[in-house]
């Protein structure tokens, strides 16, 4: 069957090793990183061998490389062996459509449970929000400039897609090229901005919901960055025309929703919900 023509418009993948690979990696992650936490807690190892954090990086590690092998898979199949016909190109287009959509809905449940203790503090034992004892972030200050920082990642990024339909290799490659460093500083203003902050993450909701709302998105921009700079080095290799550029398109409809997040975060959690008993700057 393999060496008959082919007379559909679908591509019907080779068998690959990669799901099982990232399956056992995804496992071991885990279980490292339950033992790893258990053992700084002063718990026993787990069978006397898993004291340390070896195991939760060898997971990370196996990992790693099957994002790389895959992506290098997909990439092949896009590129040199022209399977990805108009057919399929659809259906990569509605299934990174339906993946973001399930990224709005994970967004939504740290969004529900910041507004269920903002609206009612009462219904959790508090008398205001945010609560006397924390003190917030002045939203004009750091967040503002992250705020700013990402907008204009929003504008690089479609500079580099115009550039692509256009197809402006070098105006591509300068693009993506700024989007990442803006990507890049955008982590760095947040990882100090978390360094400075006045309140824990464990032993009050506004801490919980706060960090586990940001640094979602913060862990977001992070995968986009790593998603543009694989899509930078394709660009300088010639990979996207603007006839074939899908891998771009998903990336750039990823930074987008990361974008529209943070929007959403800055105004309610940073804006609306800052109070006025601001930290330190």
């Amino acid at each position: 069957m393999a060496s008959d023509e082919i007379k559909h418009d679908y591509h019907l993948v080779q068998p690959s090793a990669w799901p099982i690979v990232g399956s056992l990696g995804a496992f071991i992650t885990a279980v490292g990183a339950i033992a790893w936490f258990q053992t700084l807690k002063g718990a026993p190892a787990l069978f006397g061998i898993f004291s340390s954090w070896y195991l939760f990086a060898g997971g990370i590690m196996v990992l790693m490389i099957t994002f790389i092998g895959w992506w290098r898979d997909v990439v092949k199949e896009s590129v040199v062996l022209g399977d990805h016909t108009p057919v399929v190109k659809l259906g990569l287009r509605y299934g990174m459509i339906l993946f973001i959509a399930s990224e709005v809905m994970f967004f939504v449940a740290w969004f529900w449970a910041y507004f269920n203790a903002s609206l009612f503090p009462a219904a959790i034992n508090l008398t205001a929000w945010p609560p006397e004892n924390i003190a917030t972030f002045n939203p004009w200050d750091l967040p503002l400039l992250n705020t700013l920082i990402l907008l204009t990642s929003g504008t690089t990024v479609t500079w580099a897609h115009h550039a692509i339909q256009t197809g402006n290799q070098r105006g591509a490659v300068n693009g993506l090229g700024l989007t990442i460093l803006l990507g890049m500083l955008f982590t760095c203003v947040q990882a100090y901005e978390y360094m400075h902050a006045g309140f824990p993450f464990s032993g009050n909701i506004y801490g919980a919901t706060f960090f586990m709302a940001t640094g979602f998105h913060g862990f977001h921009v992070i995968v986009g960055t790593i998603f543009l700079i694989v899509c930078w080095f394709r660009a300088r290799a010639g990979h996207f025309t603007p006839e074939r550029h899908f891998g771009f398109e998903a990336a750039a409809w990823y930074w987008h929703f990361v974008d529209v997040v943070w929007l959403f975060l800055f105004a309610s959690i940073y804006v609306w919900g800052a109070g006025t008993n601001f930290a330190a700057h």
